[in-house]
Parts: structure tokens; sequence; C-alpha cells
């Protein structure tokens, strides 16, 4: 089938910093929508649609796939035997040739999809035309660490919901595009941003907070769909943030913590919550059974600098559970106290059934860390059950960051970065994209400066030394790694898999690859002209399935950037 192109505008202004404070004024019209509807109303999105998403075939409803964040999809058009067949069926071409990290989400054949500086498109699923296409009109503020990201919008009701990069959620009408209302989140003025997609869950829209890096107070919020008043926040960082002064990681190595040391700090300046950081980059996996939240948050701050937060720094570095009807607090578990190395808690939980110590049958969590593991956390109490093999090279842990650096692995972008893993329950495996990029760390203590990057040093890639990554399925009931393929180079985004017995990532060569999820052989590639460097999903439009994923490149890792939309389908 011969590709459809859209027209490439060029995006005026859109400079691309990784890891620096970035004060962006759109000078787009506000809150423009171009395009007129051209395929009538978007059925409603009800409840009960988003709760059975993990079996819904014909839609991909959520970020993740569906609320236990699994990224399974049920289909098996396109599978083992027939992958080699996939050809592309459309190429959308957005506005803005930047940085992309969104993953489509598509409801009765309508497609929405994101691009940095917070553009949301809606396409035709089945050709990729667009119906609409909405500019967020940026304020005068804007600050985030690791570019201009979007991940992607939730969906409830006839509204779409996106958080933006000074720090509002915006709700759109589905069917026209056209601003419904907004409402700021927090202080863009004092570090605070959004780059992660919401979650909508009765009623309510479900967002957490970026600017670990900028001494911001980290949160999870939920807001009234309808109306966008605040209902709750739970704080990511404990008015008592101390906890147990715990001188070991979750895996049980010494991390070489001056407690004396800390506890006279703390004596001499007081708790540090307010400023100790927490964002939370990514979704949070729903229990509606037990109505239970699950998230991770992420590094302390400064990243860098422990002399200025004494204490464990609760809940950094933590999976957390709390209410979903209150935000209360129900559980956590801390992979990695007082941590001076920003490897923070960051790739989103998921849902599943998991043996316990004894062998038996519990409702489990799963978190990637930046450390290379997958632990594996029993959902009623958060408690960890085992961690897995590494997953890639672990040395000189967990050496102290010094002023002139000190070499330790893995780097802190990981081990899983951001990138969301998934899950094949019929093989009880997990699957991890991983990057291996051997890193010095560095500290320098200087005093918070107020909504400006506060990393309390920097950490500094190796130049000499080789830099690649992997993608690694993980028997989540052993912790055994099954099978590893090599990448030329660190892997950022996120995999799918399928029951089809297929696994799609991507890579920031531009590679999109198919494997099969039980050997990792691979299948089938295409190369996309950008970095394949965002989660990709799938959908079934008229007995007809599709495969779909952006290739804009990556700020963070300095991938090729690009603009386009591209879905595959198999060769007639």
């Amino acid at each position: 089938m011969k590709p459809s192109f859209r027209t490439i505008w060029q995006y005026a202004g859109a400079a691309a910093v990784a890891c620096t404070m970035i004060g962006f004024a759109n000078s787009a019209s506000a809150q423009e929508v171009q395009g007129g509807t051209l395929y009538g109303d978007m059925n409603v999105v009800t409840q009960d649609l988003l709760s059975r998403a993990a079996g819904d075939g014909n839609n991909f409803l959520h970020t993740n796939g569906n609320y236990e964040q699994t990224r399974y999809y049920p289909n098996r058009q396109i599978n083992v035997g027939n992958v080699s067949k996939l050809r592309p069926a459309w190429i959308f071409q957005t506005e803005v040739v930047e940085t992309m990290e969104t993953t489509p989400i598509v409801i009765n054949s309508v497609m929405y999809v994101t691009t940095a500086f917070n553009h949301v498109y809606a396409l035709d699923a089945r050709t990729g035309e667009q119906i609409w296409h909405y500019k967020h009109k940026m304020g005068p503020i804007t600050t985030f660490c690791c570019g201009p990201n979007n991940r992607g919008v939730a969906a409830l009701g006839d509204k779409v919901y996106m958080g933006t990069l000074d720090a509002k959620l915006v709700a759109l009408d589905a069917k026209t595009g056209k601003l419904v209302w907004e409402t700021e989140i927090a202080d863009p003025a004092l570090g605070y941003s959004e780059t992660m997609a919401p979650t909508a869950v009765d009623g309510m829209i479900l967002i957490g907070t970026n600017g670990g890096e900028y001494g911001i107070r980290g949160f999870v919020k939920a807001f009234d769909a309808e109306s966008g008043d605040l209902k709750w926040t739970f704080h990511t960082t404990a008015e008592d943030s101390t906890g147990v002064w715990a001188t070991h990681d979750a895996t049980g190595r010494d991390m070489l913590r001056d407690i004396d040391a800390e506890k006279a700090a703390l004596a001499d300046m007081g708790d540090p919550y307010k400023t100790l950081g927490g964002g939370v980059w990514q979704n949070p996996a729903v229990d509606l059974e037990t109505r239970r939240i699950y998230f991770v948050a992420g590094n302390p701050s400064p990243d860098l600098d422990g002399s200025l937060r004494p204490g464990d720094n609760l809940y950094t570095n933590s999976l957390v559970s709390v209410d979903l009807d209150s935000g209360e607090y129900v559980c956590h578990f801390q992979y990695i106290a007082h941590d001076v190395w920003d490897l923070d808690a960051v790739s989103p939980p998921i849902i599943t059934t998991v043996k316990d110590g004894s062998g038996n049958d519990v409702k489990g969590i799963l978190h990637g860390g930046k450390t290379g593991h997958v632990y594996v956390h029993n959902a009623d109490d958060c408690g960890l059950i085992r961690f897995s093999e590494a997953m890639v090279p672990q040395e000189n842990m967990w050496v102290l960051p010094t002023k002139d650096g000190e070499r330790m692995l893995p780097g802190a972008n990981g081990g899983v970065e951001w990138s969301p893993m998934t899950v094949d329950a019929g093989l009880g495996l997990s699957y991890a994209i991983n990057l291996h990029q051997p890193m010095t760390y560095h500290v320098e203590s200087t005093p918070y400066p107020e909504g400006k990057l506060w990393l309390g040093g920097a950490f500094k890639v190796i130049p000499d030394e080789e830099q690649w990554g992997n993608v690694t399925a993980i028997d989540y009931n052993t912790g055994r790694i099954r099978w590893q393929v090599k990448t030329p180079e660190p892997m950022i985004g996120g995999i799918m898999a399928t029951a089809g017995g297929l696994l799609f990532t991507g890579e920031g060569n531009g590679l999109f690859k198919a494997f099969d999820s039980e050997t990792g052989s691979e299948l089938w590639r295409f190369r996309a002209g950008a970095g394949v460097n965002a989660p990709p999903a799938s959908y079934t439009v008229d007995g007809k399935q599709y495969i779909v994923v952006a290739a804009g490149g990556n700020t963070q890792l300095n991938y090729k950037r690009g603009n386009n939309i591209i879905a595959f389908t198999l060769a007639e």
C-alpha cells in the first residue's frame, strides 16, 4: 500500500536544549485549531471502555495500553508468521520537527498524538488524514531539564487531556480540538513542568510533575475531569523525610553513607522536604479492584549533592501506593535512600500476577530501574519479593561523587530510563530496553537557586568508552534473564508485546524492529529516517491491524530529529 504524506511546515523557534532551563514563548496565535471535523462525532469514552482496555483489540485507550500498564496488545492478526510482510500504511508529518516521546492512543478509529511544545493532533487512524490540530499557547516561562517533550493525552467522556511545559492541564473537545478548560497544576517559575501523559479514571484526571532537577516538591494530583477543579494532592516528599537512615540499597549493597554527618546536618538545617524534588515522570498503574494507584517518584534535589538534604529523602526513588479516591498514603518501597547518583525511579509500574517467595500467585508490581534491575513487589504492602539479574554492567557501586569525578556504572541515564516496559503474562516475561553509558559523577555544592537548574554537580559521559543498549526479557517469577539482544546505541523510548508473539521497539539510529517475544530473534525491521524513541501502539480498524509509532528522535540522547507518525499494516 502506498503511504500518504502530509505537508511539512517548518516549526519556527523550536530550540531544543537538553538538561538546562529553557524559557519558551510561543509565537503561535492563542489556542489555534487548524482544520475542521471531517469524520463526525467521536463516541464518548466511558469508564467501562477504559476499564476493559486490556481485552480491547480495536482500540489503544491508555498511554500504556490499560490501567495495569502491561502494554500488551491482545490481537494476533500480525504475528511471527507474517510480520515480515509489514509495510507502511500511511505516514503523517507534524508541524514540529523535534524530539517525540508520544504514545498514540486510538479510540473508535480516531488517533490522538502529541508533539514537543504541546501540539495535539487528531488523525483518521485508517489513513493518517488530519482531523484537527491544537497548539497550546505557552506562557512566558517554561522550565524543563531534558527536552520539550510530551508523552501523550488521556481521554474520558467527550474530552482529551494534556499536561503542558508551562505546568498547565488542558481539556480539549475531542471532536473539534477546541479548548474546554485550562488549569494551573503548579508554578512553572519554581521549576514545575509537565511532559507525562495524564491518566483518566472515574471522573478524575491524574497527573504528576517534572522538576526534580529544580528543587520543587513533587506530587501526584487528581483533578475533576469536567471542571478542572483540584480533588486531592499527594506530595512525594514527606514532611518528615528522614526515613530509617538506611545504609543499604534494595539489593543489599552498602551505599557508603555518613549517617552521623547527616544527622548533624539535619539538626542544623532542618528537614529539606520543601525543595527535595521527587518528580513523577510517568503514569501510575491503577488497580480498580482495591481502589489504589501505584507510581514511582524520582530523584531528590539537588541531584548529586547530599549534604543539603540529610536523611533518606522520602519518598524519592520509591514505589508509592496511594488511595485512588482520596490520595491518602498506603505504602511505599524505597530503592535508593539518599540517592546522589540521579538513578531515580522513572519507568512506569506494571500490575500483573507474580510468584511470591513461597511460589504462591499474588498480585504484583513490576518496575524497571535505572540500576538495571527489574524489581518485583507485592502489591498488598509494596514489599520487595525479588529483583532481577542486572541487565547492564554495574561497576564501583556505590562510590560517592567527588569534585573531580568518580566513575560508576550504570550512568545517570540507566539502565531503564523513563521507557515503559511490557509484559507477556502467558510467558511470564517482562521486557525492558536499556542504556549503557559509562559516566563520572561530580559534586559541587550550591544553594537553592529558586526555579533554576540545581544538580549540585554534574554527571559526564566518558567519551572514549563504548555506549550501547539492549532489549532484555526477564522471567519475573525467578528474576533470571531469559534472553538479551544488544543494540549499537543506548535505548530510550518504549516497547510493546502482542498476542501475535511479537515485541516492537525502536532505536536512536532510526530502526524500528519486531522481535520474537519468546526467543528474541529479530523478525522485521524498518528504517524510519529519524530516531524511533517513542513507545509503539497497536489498533484494529475495519478488520485490519496496525502498528503505529512516532519517529522524531530524542533531545536527551541527541538522536536525529524528525516529525513522522508511521502506521504499518500487512501488505495485501
